[in-house]
Protein backbone atom coordinates (compact mmCIF):
# COMPACT_ATOMS: atom_id res chain seq x y z
CA UNK A 1 0.00 0.00 0.00
CA UNK A 2 2.85 2.50 0.05
CA UNK A 3 2.37 3.52 -3.69
CA UNK A 4 4.98 1.60 -5.96
CA UNK A 5 2.68 -0.24 -8.53
CA UNK A 6 1.12 2.81 -9.20
CA UNK A 7 4.30 4.68 -9.25
CA UNK A 8 4.99 2.25 -11.75
CA UNK A 9 1.48 2.35 -13.58
CA UNK A 10 2.05 6.32 -13.97
CA UNK A 11 5.51 6.01 -15.39
CA UNK A 12 4.75 3.62 -18.16
CA UNK A 13 1.88 5.46 -19.10
CA UNK A 14 -0.54 3.38 -18.00
CA UNK A 15 -2.46 5.38 -15.18
CA UNK A 16 -3.09 9.14 -15.71
CA UNK A 17 -1.39 11.67 -13.05
CA UNK A 18 -3.70 13.82 -11.26
CA UNK A 19 -0.79 16.33 -11.09
CA UNK A 20 2.85 16.71 -11.97
CA UNK A 21 5.12 16.05 -15.27
CA UNK A 22 7.04 12.43 -16.27
CA UNK A 23 9.23 12.48 -18.69
CA UNK A 24 10.85 9.24 -20.68
CA UNK A 25 14.40 9.53 -21.94
CA UNK A 26 13.30 13.76 -22.24
CA UNK A 27 10.30 13.40 -23.50
CA UNK A 28 6.94 14.30 -21.84
CA UNK A 29 4.74 10.99 -21.24
CA UNK A 30 1.24 13.38 -20.96
CA UNK A 31 2.19 15.32 -24.22
CA UNK A 32 3.65 12.96 -26.70
CA UNK A 33 2.81 9.73 -24.90
CA UNK A 34 3.29 7.67 -28.40
CA UNK A 35 6.65 9.12 -28.49
CA UNK A 36 7.30 8.52 -25.09
CA UNK A 37 5.83 4.82 -24.71
CA UNK A 38 8.62 3.63 -27.42
CA UNK A 39 11.15 3.97 -25.12
CA UNK A 40 10.03 1.74 -22.65
CA UNK A 41 9.65 -1.60 -21.89
CA UNK A 42 7.20 -2.69 -18.76
CA UNK A 43 6.54 -6.22 -16.96
CA UNK A 44 3.93 -5.78 -14.69
CA UNK A 45 3.18 -7.80 -11.43
CA UNK A 46 1.48 -10.21 -13.15
CA UNK A 47 3.20 -10.91 -16.75
CA UNK A 48 0.84 -10.33 -19.51
CA UNK A 49 1.49 -13.68 -21.09
CA UNK A 50 -1.32 -15.13 -22.85
CA UNK A 51 -0.97 -19.30 -22.28
CA UNK A 52 -2.43 -20.22 -25.56
CA UNK A 53 0.17 -18.96 -27.25
CA UNK A 54 3.56 -20.50 -27.55
CA UNK A 55 6.62 -18.46 -26.81
CA UNK A 56 7.29 -17.07 -30.95
CA UNK A 57 3.98 -16.43 -31.05
CA UNK A 58 3.77 -14.07 -28.42
CA UNK A 59 6.80 -12.55 -28.85
CA UNK A 60 6.25 -11.74 -32.84
CA UNK A 61 2.43 -10.32 -31.63
CA UNK A 62 5.23 -8.29 -28.80
CA UNK A 63 7.16 -6.55 -31.47
CA UNK A 64 4.60 -5.95 -33.74
CA UNK A 65 2.68 -3.96 -30.80
CA UNK A 66 6.19 -2.28 -30.28
CA UNK A 67 6.15 -1.24 -34.29
CA UNK A 68 9.19 -3.56 -34.86
CA UNK A 69 9.65 -3.13 -38.77
CA UNK A 70 8.28 -6.62 -40.01
CA UNK A 71 11.78 -7.38 -41.42
CA UNK A 72 13.03 -7.46 -38.57
CA UNK A 73 10.85 -8.92 -36.14
CA UNK A 74 12.21 -12.74 -36.55
CA UNK A 75 15.94 -10.95 -35.53
CA UNK A 76 14.29 -8.91 -32.68
CA UNK A 77 12.29 -12.40 -31.62
CA UNK A 78 15.40 -14.47 -31.34
CA UNK A 79 17.84 -11.73 -29.69
CA UNK A 80 14.96 -11.51 -26.70
CA UNK A 81 14.61 -15.36 -26.47
CA UNK A 82 18.73 -15.25 -26.37
CA UNK A 83 19.06 -12.79 -23.79
CA UNK A 84 15.75 -14.15 -21.75
CA UNK A 85 17.50 -17.50 -21.49
CA UNK A 86 14.02 -18.99 -23.77
CA UNK A 87 16.51 -20.25 -26.69
CA UNK A 88 14.70 -23.61 -27.06
CA UNK A 89 11.58 -22.72 -25.91
CA UNK A 90 10.22 -21.11 -28.99
CA UNK A 91 7.46 -23.95 -30.45
CA UNK A 92 6.26 -24.26 -26.32
CA UNK A 93 2.45 -23.50 -24.83
CA UNK A 94 3.14 -20.29 -22.54
CA UNK A 95 0.82 -21.92 -20.02
CA UNK A 96 2.89 -24.78 -20.15
CA UNK A 97 5.95 -23.25 -19.16
CA UNK A 98 7.01 -22.99 -15.02
CA UNK A 99 6.60 -19.29 -13.74
CA UNK A 100 9.87 -18.40 -13.57
CA UNK A 101 10.02 -19.08 -17.43
CA UNK A 102 6.86 -17.06 -17.67
CA UNK A 103 9.03 -14.36 -16.36
CA UNK A 104 11.55 -14.80 -18.44
CA UNK A 105 8.49 -14.38 -21.52
CA UNK A 106 7.54 -11.35 -19.53
CA UNK A 107 10.92 -9.47 -19.48
CA UNK A 108 11.15 -11.02 -23.03
CA UNK A 109 8.23 -8.72 -24.79
CA UNK A 110 9.77 -5.71 -22.26
CA UNK A 111 12.79 -5.64 -24.13
CA UNK A 112 12.08 -7.44 -27.89
CA UNK A 113 12.14 -3.44 -28.75
CA UNK A 114 15.53 -2.38 -27.05
CA UNK A 115 14.19 0.45 -25.20
CA UNK A 116 16.24 2.98 -23.49
CA UNK A 117 14.22 2.00 -19.97
CA UNK A 118 12.89 -1.05 -18.88
CA UNK A 119 10.60 -1.06 -15.57
CA UNK A 120 9.81 -4.39 -13.97
CA UNK A 121 7.51 -4.42 -10.98
CA UNK A 122 7.91 -7.28 -8.44
CA UNK A 123 9.67 -9.13 -11.19
CA UNK A 124 10.54 -12.33 -8.90
CA UNK A 125 7.37 -12.59 -6.63
CA UNK A 126 6.52 -16.28 -6.11
CA UNK A 127 9.54 -17.82 -7.50
CA UNK A 128 11.57 -20.55 -5.69
CA UNK A 129 14.70 -19.15 -4.69
CA UNK A 130 16.88 -20.81 -8.04
CA UNK A 131 14.57 -19.06 -10.18
CA UNK A 132 15.33 -15.76 -8.21
CA UNK A 133 18.88 -16.55 -8.79
CA UNK A 134 18.42 -16.62 -12.42
CA UNK A 135 15.74 -13.76 -12.92
CA UNK A 136 18.30 -11.25 -10.80
CA UNK A 137 21.52 -12.21 -13.02
CA UNK A 138 19.50 -11.68 -15.65
CA UNK A 139 18.80 -8.33 -14.22
CA UNK A 140 22.11 -7.40 -13.63
CA UNK A 141 22.96 -8.13 -17.25
CA UNK A 142 19.62 -6.01 -18.68
CA UNK A 143 21.44 -3.05 -16.68
CA UNK A 144 24.39 -2.79 -19.09
CA UNK A 145 22.72 -1.95 -22.43
CA UNK A 146 19.12 -0.31 -20.56
CA UNK A 147 18.32 1.79 -17.30
CA UNK A 148 16.09 -0.48 -15.48
CA UNK A 149 14.10 0.48 -12.47
CA UNK A 150 12.52 -2.34 -10.24
CA UNK A 151 10.14 -2.56 -8.02
CA UNK A 152 10.57 -4.95 -4.86
CA UNK A 153 9.74 -5.53 -1.19
CA UNK A 154 12.22 -8.28 -1.01
CA UNK A 155 15.35 -6.06 0.91
CA UNK A 156 18.28 -8.11 -0.22
CA UNK A 157 17.34 -8.15 -3.51
CA UNK A 158 17.54 -4.57 -3.78
CA UNK A 159 20.90 -4.68 -2.24
CA UNK A 160 22.03 -7.41 -4.69
CA UNK A 161 20.44 -5.90 -8.28
CA UNK A 162 20.11 -2.04 -7.96
CA UNK A 163 22.82 0.68 -7.98
CA UNK A 164 20.25 3.10 -6.34
CA UNK A 165 17.68 3.02 -4.27
CA UNK A 166 14.23 5.02 -3.26
CA UNK A 167 11.88 4.01 -0.67
CA UNK A 168 8.11 5.59 -0.73
CA UNK A 169 6.64 5.08 2.16
CA UNK A 170 2.30 6.47 2.02
CA UNK A 171 2.90 7.78 -1.28
CA UNK A 172 5.77 10.04 -0.18
CA UNK A 173 9.75 9.41 -1.41
CA UNK A 174 11.52 8.93 2.24
CA UNK A 175 14.71 8.31 0.74
CA UNK A 176 16.63 7.95 -2.20
CA UNK A 177 20.04 7.30 -2.41
CA UNK A 178 22.81 5.18 -3.78
CA UNK A 179 24.00 2.08 -2.80
CA UNK A 180 27.40 2.89 -1.92
CA UNK A 181 25.55 6.25 0.34
CA UNK A 182 23.10 3.80 1.66
CA UNK A 183 26.55 1.58 2.98
CA UNK A 184 27.47 5.03 4.65
CA UNK A 185 23.74 4.92 6.71
CA UNK A 186 23.94 0.89 7.60
CA UNK A 187 27.35 2.09 9.51
CA UNK A 188 26.78 1.91 13.30
CA UNK A 189 28.24 3.37 16.32
CA UNK A 190 29.09 -0.40 17.99
CA UNK A 191 31.47 -3.14 17.95
CA UNK A 192 30.92 -6.78 19.01
CA UNK A 193 34.19 -7.86 21.52
CA UNK A 194 34.16 -11.36 22.39
CA UNK A 195 37.12 -13.18 24.28
CA UNK A 196 37.73 -16.07 26.49
CA UNK A 197 38.26 -13.93 29.08
CA UNK A 198 36.51 -11.09 29.02
CA UNK A 199 37.53 -8.55 31.54
CA UNK A 200 35.01 -6.59 33.34
CA UNK A 201 32.50 -4.34 31.48
CA UNK A 202 33.72 -1.20 34.01
CA UNK A 203 37.23 -1.60 31.94
CA UNK A 204 35.68 -1.49 28.45
CA UNK A 205 33.56 1.66 29.72
CA UNK A 206 36.68 3.80 30.64
CA UNK A 207 38.11 3.74 27.17
CA UNK A 208 38.05 7.35 26.25
CA UNK A 209 35.54 6.57 23.07
CA UNK A 210 33.42 4.36 24.75
CA UNK A 211 29.46 5.48 25.80
CA UNK A 212 28.30 2.23 26.78
CA UNK A 213 28.68 -1.61 27.25
CA UNK A 214 26.32 -3.70 27.09
CA UNK A 215 26.61 -7.82 28.32
CA UNK A 216 25.51 -10.45 25.73
CA UNK A 217 26.21 -13.37 27.36
CA UNK A 218 29.46 -14.57 29.59
CA UNK A 219 31.96 -14.02 26.81
CA UNK A 220 30.58 -11.39 24.49
CA UNK A 221 29.48 -7.61 24.73
CA UNK A 222 28.55 -4.97 22.29
CA UNK A 223 30.61 -1.66 23.26
CA UNK A 224 28.64 1.40 22.15
CA UNK A 225 31.23 4.35 21.11
CA UNK A 226 31.16 8.29 20.09
CA UNK A 227 30.22 8.69 15.76
CA UNK A 228 32.91 7.95 13.61
CA UNK A 229 35.72 7.34 16.47
CA UNK A 230 35.17 3.39 17.01
CA UNK A 231 37.82 2.25 19.83
CA UNK A 232 38.76 -1.01 17.89
CA UNK A 233 42.35 -0.77 17.62
CA UNK A 234 42.32 0.66 21.51
CA UNK A 235 40.37 -2.83 22.36
CA UNK A 236 42.57 -4.64 20.58
CA UNK A 237 46.03 -3.89 22.00
CA UNK A 238 44.40 -4.07 25.54
CA UNK A 239 43.26 -7.46 24.60
CA UNK A 240 46.59 -8.11 23.76
CA UNK A 241 48.07 -6.65 26.93
CA UNK A 242 45.76 -8.27 29.18
CA UNK A 243 45.54 -11.70 27.54
CA UNK A 244 41.88 -11.79 27.11
CA UNK A 245 42.30 -14.57 24.19
CA UNK A 246 40.48 -11.87 21.44
CA UNK A 247 37.90 -14.14 19.59
CA UNK A 248 35.40 -11.30 17.95
CA UNK A 249 36.02 -7.83 17.95
CA UNK A 250 33.36 -6.93 14.86
CA UNK A 251 32.00 -3.31 13.82
CA UNK A 252 28.10 -4.06 13.86
CA UNK A 253 26.26 -3.07 11.17
CA UNK A 254 22.33 -2.03 10.23
CA UNK A 255 20.88 -4.02 7.77
CA UNK A 256 18.15 -2.21 5.39
CA UNK A 257 15.49 -3.70 7.03
CA UNK A 258 16.34 -1.18 9.98
CA UNK A 259 17.31 1.59 7.71
CA UNK A 260 13.64 0.90 6.60
CA UNK A 261 11.69 0.84 9.74
CA UNK A 262 13.25 3.89 11.35
CA UNK A 263 12.88 6.00 7.78
CA UNK A 264 9.25 4.46 8.29
CA UNK A 265 8.98 5.00 11.70
CA UNK A 266 10.33 8.76 11.22
CA UNK A 267 7.69 9.54 8.57
CA UNK A 268 4.87 8.79 10.79
CA UNK A 269 2.30 11.30 11.75
CA UNK A 270 2.35 12.32 15.52
CA UNK A 271 -0.12 10.33 17.22
CA UNK A 272 -0.45 8.10 14.31
CA UNK A 273 -1.17 4.27 14.97
CA UNK A 274 1.61 1.96 14.40
CA UNK A 275 0.50 -1.31 12.01
CA UNK A 276 2.35 -3.48 10.52
CA UNK A 277 3.41 -2.58 6.78
CA UNK A 278 5.16 -4.29 4.30
CA UNK A 279 8.15 -2.26 3.06
CA UNK A 280 8.05 -0.72 -0.06
CA UNK A 281 10.65 0.29 -2.34
CA UNK A 282 11.72 2.06 -5.96
CA UNK A 283 14.96 1.03 -6.84
CA UNK A 284 16.67 2.13 -9.89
Amino acid sequence: GAGKTTTMQMLTGNLAPHAGAIEINGVDLLERPKEAKRSIGYLPEQPPVYAELSVDEYLEYCARLNRVPRKQVHAAREEAKARCGLADTGRRLIGNLSKGYKQRVGIAQAIIHKPAVVVLDEPTVGLDPIQIREIRALIAELREAHSVILSSHILPEIQAVCSRVQIIHHGRLVLSDTIDGLGERMQSDSLIVGARNLPDVRMLAAIPEVTRVEQLDANRVRVIHQSGKSPAEHIAQCAVDGGWGLQELTPERKSLEEIFVDLVHSDEPAGEAQVERKPAEVAA
